[in-house]
């Protein structure tokens, strides 16, 4: 079998080129050395005067996790992979013949910044980034939340007591390894869908009720540009509407309206939001065992063409990146969510940059 060499390699990464590869073009669009500040001070790297191993660069660290977000990959599958794939070394700028973080190595650094609650540090430096390239949020803003699945918890009706309690279970506090992989954060829910044609072409005059048990997502987009401007990680059983009034409404967009389904429907949202200088654009519920009037149900619809564009946000996230929580507890939930929400507005940037060299 004929070795590959230096040129073997480099035209199979201009073919890599030729087809689309969207790492490079990340590594065009976007400067990662933006987040080397909050990398640094949330690592907190010691200046290596004691001696051994250095550590590996934060941006390239960073970088993994992107790679790792973008693909929905466990750490050990990241490992392997940046060592199989040419377009994860270039990315990286490792040579075949470089050092490559182990799967220890990458949950580390994460866990790192996961502790330090660098997150949203790293998701507004990104934010700035966008508002210097001329991204800033305009037109109003669109509020709503997704379901983020966790592995599912096998626990005993007084252990969930407990939990809801905010009590940690008798039975686990002994077991070290028992209550480090027991998720003491995430909730069961009730996920509402419609109901599906039944075979005689009827509908169920109900929809379906399905148990679901993880964490929420909770953002607000803008509405021109639709980046994600704020958010929030909560756990599922969280109610969407009082997040309104935890710092989701982002008061630098240079218009007044927010848009929302009936589950921000409030009078203390309402009061809030007309306080705060706010015009709500939120849905208006049925009322109780009334018909709908018909002039709110067009004012319905037309709101609903509006808010419906935060739902392709969502969509994105769980068809291209696979949004699922792996591990455990809301502070680590957290953090991927919060990369999750960085790697979607990085996807967003990039589109939105081809869009206008094109034009």
């Amino acid at each position: 079998m004929k070795q590959a060499g230096f040129f073997d390699v480099e035209e199979r990464l201009a073919r890599l080129s030729g087809l689309g590869d969207q790492l490079e073009a990340f590594s065009r669009t976007v400067d990662f050395e933006v987040f080397r500040p909050d990398l640094e001070q949330a690592l907190a790297y010691s200046d290596g005067s004691k001696g051994g191993r250095p550590p590996f660069d934060p941006v390239l660290m960073f970088k993994i996790l992107v790679i790792q977000t973008l693909n929905n990959l466990s750490d050990e599958r990241t490992e392997y992979l940046i060592n199989d794939r040419l377009s994860f070394m270039r990315f990286l700028g490792l040579g075949l013949s470089d050092r490559v973080p182990d799967a220890k190595t990458v949950w580390l650094f994460r866990e790192r910044l996961t502790q330090a609650g660098a997150i949203e540090g790293l998701f507004n430096r990104f934010d700035t980034t966008l508002r210097s390239a001329g991204y800033l949020p305009m037109s109003g803003q669109i509020l709503d939340a997704t379901l983020v699945a966790a592995p599912k918890q096998r626990n005993t009706n007084a252990e969930k007591a407990d939990l809801r309690a905010g009590r940690i279970p008798e039975d686990w506090q002994d077991k070290r390894a028992k209550l480090s992989h027991k998720d003491r954060h995430a909730r069961w829910t009730l996920k509402f869908t419609k109901a599906k044609r039944q075979d005689d072409g009827t509908i169920p005059s109900t929809d379906l009720a399905i148990p679901f048990f993880g964490y929420k997502s909770h953002i607000s987009i803008d509405r021109k540009f639709r980046f994600i401007r704020k958010w929030k990680a909560t756990d599922a059983a969280a109610s969407d509407g009082a997040r309104l009034r935890e710092g989701l409404l982002d008061k630098t967009n240079t218009a007044s309206s927010v848009w929302a389904d009936t589950a921000y429907r409030s009078k203390a949202n309402e009061d809030f939001m007309e306080k705060q200088g706010f015009v709500s654009k939120v849905h208006r519920k049925k009322p109780h065992l009334k018909p709908m009037p018909r002039h709110i149900q067009r004012s319905n619809a037309g709101k609903s063409v509006i808010r419906s564009r935060v739902e392709h946000v969502f969509a994105d996230q769980k068809s291209q990146t696979g949004l699922f929580i792996r591990t455990v507890g809301i502070t680590r939930a957290t953090m991927r969510i919060g990369l999750a929400n960085i790697v979607y507005n990085m996807r967003r940037f990039l589109f939105l940059e081809r869009l206008n060299a094109s034009a």
